[in-house]
C-alpha cells in the first residue's frame, strides 16, 4: 500500500514538474507570430490629439469656405501586439486564435527581416504623410480645384534606361507631347509605349528640355511591365490649405476616409446624412481606392465604435465575406466616386440594397 502511494506521489511530482516546465515554455518561449487587433477609431469630421495633447480638428481647411458636418466618417486602425524584440506568448496567441476580432499572423508579414520597430514606425509615418497628400489631391480634384500637380524624379536606377537622360529633381511634364501630372499617368504612358522610345518633356533647373528614353521589359510571372528605371514622387501646390492632424497613426490606409472628410468639410450639407459611417482604403490623386491590411480587425473596430455602415475596398472583399460583425452593413468601393455615391444613398433613405457589396464582388 505504501509503495502504491509512493508511486502515485512520484507520478504526481513529475506531472507537476512537466506542467511547470510547459507553463514556463508557453509564457517565455519566443514565438514567430504577432497579433493584430482592432485599433482606435478616429472621426475625420471630429478632433484628434494635437502636438501638445490638446484636441484639435482632424481636418483643418484654410483658403476656402467650410461647412458644418454631422454624423461620423470614421477612419479605422489596427494595433499590432508584439514585435521582433518582444513576441506574444503562446498563451496570448491561444487567446487571440479564439477571438474572431483578432488575427495571428507571421511576424515577417508585419516586421520584415532586418527591420526594427523604429524603422517600421518611420516608414509608416512616411506612408501616412504621402497618403494625406494623395487624399487632399483626390478630394480637391473631385471638387474642381487646381492641385498644381507635378511629377518629379527622386532617383535614377544605375544602368537603367533613364540613366544619362534623367536626373534627380527633374520635373516630367509630358510624354510624347501628352501632359502628365501624376506618377500613375506617367507609368501608364510608358506601359502603353511598350518597347518604343518615348520623348519626355522635362523641366530641369527651370529650363525645358526633351529627352528620349527606351523602356525596358520586366516580366514577373505572367505580368509584363515596361520600366525606365526611376523613382518618382508627385509634388502639389494646392490652392486650398488643408491640414490633417493625426500624428499617432501610420500607414496609407486612411486615405479614402481623409478624402471624404475633406469633401464633406468643403461642401454644404452632411455627406453622410448624419449617419455613422466608417471605412478604410488607400487612395491616389485620381480617386482610385486600393487594398489595405487588417480589414477584419477594422470591421470590428468600426462596429464597436458605433458605425452602422462600412466602406471597404473591393480588392479586400475576399477577406470581408464571412467575417462581417453583426449590426454592420459593408459596402464595397473601388473609387472615390463610388464612395460618394454610396454616401448619397445612405444620406437619402438608407436603402443600400442596390449598392455593391463584398458578397457580390467576390462572386464575380
Amino acid at each position: 500500500m505504501d509503495r502504491t502511494r509512493s508511486v502515485k506521489l512520484g507520478l504526481g511530482v513529475w506531472a507537476l514538474v512537466v506542467a511547470l516546465i510547459a507553463l514556463v515554455v508557453l509564457t517565455f518561449l519566443p514565438t514567430p507570430y504577432v497579433i493584430q487587433r482592432p485599433g482606435p477609431v478616429y472621426d475625420t469630421l471630429g478632433t484628434a490629439p494635437g502636438a501638445d495633447g490638446e484636441k484639435v480638428p482632424l481636418i483643418k481647411v484654410e483658403g476656402a469656405e467650410t461647412y458644418e458636418t454631422g454624423g461620423t466618417l470614421d477612419l479605422t486602425t489596427v494595433q499590432v501586439v508584439g514585435n521582433r524584440e518582444r513576441t506574444p506568448s503562446w498563451f496570448e496567441l491561444a487567446l487571440a486564435w479564439a477571438d474572431s476580432s483578432r488575427a495571428v499572423v507571421p511576424i515577417e508579414s508585419v516586421f520584415p527581416a532586418g527591420q526594427t520597430s523604429e524603422e517600421r514606425d518611420e516608414r509608416n509615418a512616411t506612408l501616412m504623410v504621402d497618403s494625406q497628400h494623395e487624399a487632399t489631391a483626390a478630394a480637391l480634384n473631385e471638387l474642381g480645384y487646381d492641385t498644381g500637380a507635378q511629377v518629379a524624379v527622386v532617383d535614377v536606377v544605375e544602368d537603367a534606361p533613364a540613366q544619362g537622360a534623367l536626373e534627380s529633381e527633374d520635373v516630367i511634364t509630358a510624354v510624347d507631347g501628352t501632359a502628365v501630372t501624376s506618377a500613375t499617368q506617367l507609368r501608364d504612358a510608358i506601359q502603353d509605349a511598350g518597347g518604343d522610345p518615348v520623348a519626355l518633356t522635362v523641366l530641369r533647373a527651370g529650363a525645358e528640355t526633351t529627352v528620349e528614353v527606351t523602356p525596358e521589359k520586366h516580366t514577373e510571372g505572367d505580368v509584363t511591365t515596361w520600366l525606365i528605371g526611376v523613382t518618382l514622387r508627385t509634388d502639389y501646390d494646392f490652392e486650398v490649405d488643408v491640414t490633417l492632424q493625426l500624428d499617432n497613426v501610420g500607414g496609407p490606409s486612411a486615405g479614402m476616409m481623409f478624402a471624404l472628410g475633406i469633401i464633406d468639410t468643403l461642401t454644404p450639407g452632411e455627406l453622410n446624412g448624419g449617419q455613422n459611417v466608417a471605412g478604410t482604403g488607400t487612395i491616389d490623386a485620381e480617386g482610385t481606392v486600393g487594398p489595405i491590411g487588417g480589414i477584419r480587425q477594422k470591421l470590428y473596430g468600426a462596429r464597436d465604435a458605433g458605425a452602422d455602415y462600412f466602406l471597404a475596398p473591393q480588392s479586400n472583399c475576399d477577406e470581408v465575406v464571412g467575417h462581417i460583425p453583426d449590426g454592420l452593413t459593408v459596402l464595397s468601393t473601388s473609387t472615390l466616386e463610388e464612395s460618394l455615391a454610396a454616401l448619397e444613398v445612405i444620406a437619402d433613405d438608407g436603402d443600400v440594397s442596390a449598392l455593391p457589396t463584398c458578397e457580390v464582388a467576390s462572386a464575380q
